[in-house]
């Protein structure tokens, strides 16, 4: 494959003249008001105020009177930063302190129907207006306002005249993973707004995402954005200017080729990526010199497909690509296996190549807000166990409703106060399950899909917490032994790996931690290690046993893993156990990907393939639906389990494992090979070692991967 050289340095030159993170933390107070979305900030947006009414209207123009007073003084705070900073940097911020600026900052943007684009003002925000009176015919009526040299913080995507929403959701979804969420507004321009709307002077990025020609009029509007300081990042668009030409080249066209991404230390990244068949050209003009060449197909032309080109002296620069950096691999038509594994394998590189080209255009890619924990609710699977626990509840709980622990104290109120505490070390949980309701978790359907006898019945379900680790540590070793806990979230801000590790735990991940308690004295009392095995495959056996999904390509990879294929690692299980008397009680924490393609590989992306690849139609899963049958799956394996031993499962985990026929080495990289066999009746690997035999052996205790180093147990 041809490889294709970025050359970093050039991307570090570009970051080096962004704005720092030191100066947008200089905004004050009020701006970051502003960047917050109206959803979480609880700003409105009012709807276009039609100003066509006939002169005379003294409302209206005192109102015209006092805007135009407004916006002239904008301009004249934007001269003066002007000139104050040099015309290489990307952003011009002036003192917030500015009493007049203030009250700006306070106000959101809103279209105003103009019969030209020209001469139009800025009007202040009504409170009073609701979100649901937007329309989408007027982009700047939704656009929100904060003090940077007149570009406020929006994206807006440019998808071609005749392209269906799917386009701009796609480009806006890989955007959205990219961003900092709170700090950009992002939006579609269409056709018709491109020459009427007032976008030029309120959009900070403008993305170019379609390979249909762009009209004279419309470059033309493009190119004023730009000198107006405003950026342009083109995905194998049509789109060009200055000393650059697109020429295409058939033989690329949809073909997945590797990129070497060049390092400053003279090391190289690899990755996989999608060619759009198209190639850039430099043509003899007189400021060919400014154009810079970021990436380079590595063969004998070096044809550029990355280039960066500056315009006009008020910061106005373009990045184009003809690359697709913006495609998911659910939104390409790949055609081969090979291209699936490798696009997917290189999905998180790609994401880091976008970041940089989007730093280097001046915007914020840190996603520094964690989100703020939420109260827990108890639900239940069953009225009837539902009861009794309430009635022990009110009996265990001291007089202020605690149970208290180490890890985390929960409170038991009836109902959501307005005024709960939830902090890392205390949480409130609401016991009345008439006020639960969650866009991310039905429990309809949880209840439906649990056929447990004791597991999962007893639920605290949470949209944001630190860890489900740790909400039932006071509870565990108190509830009555019938009754099974689980703790379900749809996102963790402390998320726990094995060996320390951080879980990440994006939305469409399934969370949560399971309580079983095992007796010492038992099958699997004397061999706790086989829980994560049989864990794992419970995961594996609740997508798999469902009809027409038992060729979806999940499987398990000793001793802890959920992988697709033996490729890509999209879940894992943590085990904590205690013994008491003797009873083991024992956590099971367990996530999996389940509709979460980014970073990397989920599920349902799985699904989608599958449907590809065999003509089927099979339905998207959910987390609601999956965690319920994986506790269902695992009850029935441990009753097995505790019937027939080790082999009235290993049958069954063989069948999806990865390691059929696998090599490692022992001790070290450059220890002795050995073939993997199985595991032995305690749940560890087996190896076949030449002129040894089969030997049973335990990890070294390396938090990254417990199949190297692996070690014999003296």
């Amino acid at each position: 494959l041809p490889a294709v050289h970025l050359q970093e340095s050039a991307l570090k030159e570009l970051e080096q003249v962004a704005p720092s993170v030191k100066e947008k933390k200089r905004v004050s107070s009020t701006q970051m008001s502003e960047i917050t979305p109206p959803a979480t900030s609880g700003t409105t947006v009012k709807s276009g105020l039609e100003i066509a009414a006939g002169p005379g209207d003294p409302e209206l123009e005192e109102e015209k009177s006092k805007l135009e007073k407004e916006s002239k003084h904008e301009d004249e705070c934007s001269s003066l930063s002007d000139r104050g900073i040099g015309p290489g940097e990307h952003h011009h911020l002036h003192l917030s302190s500015c009493h007049e600026c203030l009250q700006l900052e306070n106000s959101t943007i809103e279209s105003v129907k103009f019969a030209s684009a020209e001469n139009i003002p800025e009007l202040s925000d009504d409170c009073s207006s609701k979100l649901e009176e937007k329309n989408d015919d007027h982009i700047a009526r939704e656009i929100k306002r904060i003090n940077l040299a007149g570009k406020p913080p929006n994206i807006l995507i440019y998808v071609g005249s005749e392209t269906s929403k799917t386009e701009f959701e796609q480009v806006k979804s890989v955007l959205e993973e990219c961003v900092d969420a709170d700090s950009y507004t992002i939006y579609q321009l269409r056709e018709e707004q491109v020459l009427k709307a007032p976008w030029i002077d309120n959009a900070l990025l403008l993305v170019i995402a379609t390979e249909e020609p762009i009209s004279e009029e419309n470059h033309k509007q493009f190119m004023k954005f730009l000198s107006k300081g405003g950026k342009i990042l083109g995905f194998s668009s049509s789109f060009t200017f200055g000393g650059i030409e697109i020429k295409r080249k058939n033989k690329l066209k949809k073909t997945v080729h590797e990129l070497v991404v060049s390092k400053l230390d003279n090391t190289e990244i690899k990755l996989d990526i999608l060619i759009s068949g198209c190639i850039f050209e430099e043509v003899m003009k007189e400021n060919t010199g400014k154009i810079r060449p970021l990436s380079r197909l590595n063969n004998a032309d070096r044809d550029i497909v990355i280039v960066h080109l500056p315009y006009g002296d008020g910061g106005g620069e373009a990045i184009l690509s003809q690359v697709h950096l913006e495609l998911d691999i659910n939104s390409m038509d790949i055609q081969t296996q090979d291209d699936f594994n490798s696009l997917k394998m290189s999905n998180t590189k790609r994401y880091e190549l976008l970041k940089e080209i989007l730093i280097s255009l001046g915007l914020s890619c840190e996603r520094s807000e964690i989100p703020v924990l939420t109260p827990i609710y108890l639900l239940s699977s069953d009225e009837e166990i539902h009861l009794a626990f309430l009635k022990w509840l009110e009996e265990s709980v001291d007089a202020e409703g605690l149970i208290e622990s180490s890890k985390v104290s929960l409170k038991f109120v009836s109902s959501c106060e307005s005024k709960m505490e939830i902090t890392p070390s205390l949480m409130s949980v609401i016991t009345e399950m008439g006020s639960f309701s969650s866009e991310r978790f039905s429990l309809e359907t949880y209840q439906q899909n649990l056929q447990t006898k004791k597991l999962g019945k007893i639920l605290l379900f949470t949209e944001v917490t630190t860890t489900t680790m740790n909400l039932l540590d006071g509870l565990m070793f108190k509830v009555p032994e019938e009754m099974g806990l689980i703790a379900i979230a749809v996102r963790q801000t402390q998320g726990k790996g094995r060996g320390g590790n951080v879980w990440l735990s994006p939305v469409g991940c399934a969370l949560c931690t399971l309580h079983i308690t095992i007796p010492l004295h038992s099958n699997l009392g004397q061999r706790i290690p086989f829980i994560q095995h049989l864990v794992s495959l419970a995961v594996v056996e609740s997508v798999r046993t469902i009809a027409g999904y038992e060729d979806i390509e999940l499987r398990v990879k000793w001793p802890n893993d959920i992988y697709y294929s033996d490729l890509m690692k999209l879940g894992g299980v943590l085990v904590n156990s205690t013994l008491a008397e003797t009873t083991f009680h024992v956590l099971i924490g367990f996530g999996f990907n389940v509709n979460n393609s980014n970073p990397t590989i989920c599920i349902n992306d799985l699904i989608l393939k599958y449907n590809k690849e065999e003509g089927t139609q099979l339905k998207a899963l959910t987390t609601d639906y999956l965690i319920a049958r994986t506790v269902t799956v695992l009850e029935r394996l441990i009753d097995i389990f505790q019937e027939k031993g080790p082999n009235g499962v290993l049958h069954r985990y063989y069948k999806y494992w990865v390691h059929s026929g696998k090599q490692v080495r022992l001790h070290s990289e450059e220890g002795p090979i050995a073939w993997i066999v199985g595991i032995d009746d305690y749940g560890f690997l087996q190896v076949h070692e030449e002129g040894k035999g089969i030997q049973s052996v335990h990890p070294d205790g390396n938090s990254f991967d417990m199949l190297k180093n692996l070690i014999i147990p003296k």
